[in-house]
Parts: structure tokens; sequence; C-alpha cells
């Protein structure tokens, strides 16, 4: 288990991926400093290399120098975009495998919480300090707070139309379906296979999806899970001619066979909610006609 944070603790922010300014995390360093944490500033935050918050070689040293350091008690991914995994199997995770430490981050983080569980340590799926600004976003902020602290978590969620009754428990794995399908078949792979899998996604054309699903499913991703949790897909796009199904009837069609339970509409991914979930734990997935529970066993 990962001790969880205490007043005091010095906390790191990094940008693995897309390029990001100083002022847009300060709503978010304040946030964490008012929780009574030290906030430490990574050299990625400001950096800038096309659309890369530096080249791979800075977010590489940067993500490392933070993994090492015994004093940095989290390490907070200051947003997503692109550009994870293309320095992920240069990291060194031996330090961090002796001293594990919270990783946060969610959307192209996912490639860290899908390596970091084939190392048998949890992570945080979670919102980013660029959204710390952003209307309605409080309670995702409380929701960090709380697992990072410690304290209890227990989720509801609405019933939806699409969901199939029952209960699950397994890991918590998942996150982002475009890299989820990306790291499939590669060292980061964390498997599903008694699992309970969760899934977003934002701004992917309807067939993408659908094509996403099939390979997730062939690759046999999708038959032997304890439970699946289908959170937002944000902003899709369709073509001229419509593809012809929503992203949930694509995900339906796909999941239909199986018989685990399967809750649509759960508060994950790229919305203003965007509950805190600790990758890798054991969780219990209760999927009833009054709705959904979500806790940690």
């Amino acid at each position: 288990m990962i001790p969880a944070l205490r007043p005091a603790d010095r906390i790191a922010i990094v940008a693995t991926a897309r390029k990001i300014t100083a002022p847009e995390v300060e709503v978010a360093v304040r946030t964490f400093e008012s929780w009574g944490l030290e906030v430490v500033l990574g050299e990625t935050i400001g950096a800038n290399y096309n659309q890369f918050a530096g080249d791979d070689a800075l977010r590489l040293q940067d993500l490392q120098r933070m993994l090492d350091e015994p004093g940095i008690k989290a390490i907070i991914c200051a947003r997503g975009g692109y550009g994870t995994t293309r320095i992920i199997d240069q990291v060194d995770f031996t330090q961090f495998q002796k001293h594990p430490k919270w990783l946060v981050g969610f959307s192209d983080v996912t490639a860290l919480h899908s390596h970091i569980h084939t190392l048998g340590i949890e992570s945080v799926h979670a919102i980013m300090p660029v959204l710390f600004p952003k209307a309605g976003t409080e309670d995702s902020v409380e929701t960090l707070r709380k697992v990072l602290f410690g304290e209890d978590i227990r989720y509801r969620a609405a019933p939806h139309p699409f969901n199939r009754t029952g209960t699950g428990r397994g890991q918590l794995v998942g996150g982002n379906l475009s890299m989820l399908h990306t790291l499939t078949g590669t060292r980061s792979d964390s498997g599903t296979d008694g699992k309970i899998l969760f899934l977003e996604d934002l701004d992917e054309y309807l067939y993408h999806v659908d094509r996403m699903l099939v390979h997730l499913d062939r690759s046999g991703k999708l038959a032997n899970l304890a439970g699946l949790i289908v959170g937002d897909m944000s902003d899709m796009n369709d073509n001229a001619v419509p593809f012809g199904k929503t992203a949930y009837e694509i995900i339906l069609e796909h999941t239909g066979r199986y018989n685990y339970p399967v809750c649509y509409g759960f508060p994950v991914g790229h919305e203003p909610l965007n509950l805190a979930l600790v990758c890798g734990r054991t969780a219990q997935l209760e999927v009833q006609p009054d709705g959904v529970t979500m806790t940690y066993v």
C-alpha cells in the first residue's frame, strides 16, 4: 500500500505529454497548498517543444527525477494530450517499485496507470491541474483529496437503461479507450481478466470507437471481466454518412453477449465531474435497477 499523504508532504507537478504554462497550474498549486502540501513544479512546466512539454529527453528526465526523489510523495500529471507513450519504455521504475508513491492523472496518463499496474502498484485516475479552474470541478477535486489522504470512498451513480444488473468484484483497471487500445500487446498492457474495467474517451469518431471495441474484443479484453464501468464518451464525431450508433450503443453491442455487470454514465472522464478512481485496488461494483454503487474492499 502507498502511504496516505499527510500535511507538509511534498508533491510534484510534471507534464509527460502536451505543453502547459505555470499560470495554468496556479489554481491547482493553491488548492494543494490549502491541503497543507508543498508543491514542486517540474522542469516540464513551461517547457515548449512543438506541442509537447519539452522534448522526449526532458519529459523523461523530469518524470524520472520525481519518481526517484524520496522526498516527493506524489506525482501529479499536469495535463494529458499526447506524448506519454513516447517515453514510457525509457522510464526506470526500480526506485519507484522500492518506494511507491501516488501518480495521478487521466486521459493520456492512462499509459502510466496501465504500466504501473503491471508492476503491482496502485495509481489514481483523477482530475489534473489544467482542469482545476473549470466550473463544476469542485467535487472531482474533493474526491482526489479524499483518495490521496486515505479517506473512505463510496460512489453512487444513477441508473441507465443500458445497464446490466449484477455484482462484480476485482481490481479496477482502465481509463481512456484510445490509450488502452494503443497499449494492447505492449509491455504496458495490464490485462483485464477477472478485473473491473472502466472506459472513457473524448473527441473520437464513432467508427473509431467501434474499431477499438472490435479490437479489444478480438484481443480477449472484454470476455472475462468481473464488471464494466462505462464513463463519459464526450464530444463524439460522425462522418457525412452516419455510423448509425452512439458510443454507448457501440459498447452495448460488443459486450451484450457477456454476463458481467455493466453500468453506463458513470461520472469518469472528460467532464467536470470526474471521480477519482484507484487503479489496481480491488473494488466491488453493484449494478441494481435503482442505481450503481462502487466501493473498495
